[in-house]
């Protein structure tokens, strides 16, 4: 039997891009019971990619109870609400296994990694008070795409002057915006930037220099994407809301690997569940952007492990 129950978590405080802000994370959590055995999986339904909480919940409802990992492939598209049943189908599997996931999957054991905290768009004050309360953070990642993004930006450097940072403009810039603010992204010591330009009108991105690398988030959603990036980005950003789950993720870095992109694995704000398979795809990434739990007030019973800089592998009792 597939369940889909939806739930809201406080955010610690208001989170705010360039496309708006929010109070609480919104999530849907599919629960998959079998012989006795529950998976679970989260998603994040995206209004930037035509979900809501009412479509994705019907996508669901309209799968067979029986279905595979195999046959969702093909059942349902590169989204959120495939992704909440493909991750509880893995959950599934490894507790019917008695093994974890990633044996199940044939990956090294998971271990620690470095994640990027992201600071909410504000006023320049604001930032700078925040990047000084968390300076001690190796990665900062701000949220940019605005006519005030320098002094945005100015004022978090000063307030970490040691933290490595890179900058997400959520489709905000056009190209020639994107070409006056690179020398000095360099010269604050941006490492990158992120879907600089909108979704569809990014081709520009192949005609203008790229002196820092940029990364493709809302471009790249599936493998399918990858030979429309090629000579516009040095990298993609895995997000399983995006790929549909674990699956395709997992062949979307490889394939991203193979063809030379750089890969960053991101994530939308939502719980540790959410994030518990994301930490399979991230192991060797070049820039791992799993901090959604991070911004809560709340999160799952057993939640993912935080500490100054590392986010550290799911235990069983959550995921996995």
């Amino acid at each position: 039997m597939i369940t889909v129950i939806p739930e809201t978590f406080a955010l610690s405080e208001v989170f705010t891009i360039a496309r708006g802000s929010r109070r609480e994370a919104r999530v849907l959590c599919a629960t998959l019971q079998r012989d006795g055995r529950t998976g679970r999986g989260e998603c994040v339904p995206y209004a930037r990619y035509g979900e809501s909480h009412d479509s994705v919940t019907a996508q669901i409802a309209s799968l067979p109870e029986a279905v595979t990992r195999t046959q969702l492939q093909a059942l349902l598209p590169p989204g959120a609400a495939r992704n909440a049943v493909d991750c509880a189908l893995w959950d599934l599997a490894a507790k019917q296994a008695g093994r974890r996931v990633w044996q199940l999957a044939g990956l090294s054991e998971p271990g620690p990694m470095i994640t990027a905290f992201t600071l909410s768009l504000a006023a320049p004050g604001v930032m700078r008070a925040a990047a000084a309360r968390h300076a001690h953070r190796p990665l900062l990642k701000i949220k940019l795409g605005t006519p005030d993004d320098m002094p945005r930006l100015e004022a978090v450097r000063a307030g970490a002057p040691k933290a490595r940072i890179i900058v997400d403009a959520n489709e905000g810039w056009t190209a020639e915006v994107y070409a006056d603010l690179a020398p000095h992204l360099l010269r604050l010591g941006v490492e990158m930037v992120e879907q600089p330009l909108p979704a569809d009108a990014d081709d520009m991105l192949a005609e203008i220099a790229r002196p820092l690398p940029v990364c493709a988030d809302e471009s790249c959603h599936d493998r399918e994407s990858l030979p429309a990036l090629q000579g516009k980005y040095d990298m993609v950003n895995i997000k399983l809301d995006k790929t549909g789950g674990l699956t395709e993720a997992l062949a979307l870095r490889d394939a991203a690997r193979a063809m030379g992109f750089g890969v960053m694995v991101g994530c939308m704000v939502g719980s540790s569940l959410a994030m518990a398979p994301a930490v399979l795809v991230a192991q060797g990434a070049t820039i791992v952007d799993l901090d959604g739990p991070l911004l809560l007030a709340e999160d799952r019973a057993t939640p993912l492990e935080y500490d100054a800089a590392l986010v550290h592998p799911p235990r069983p009792e959550l995921w996995g």
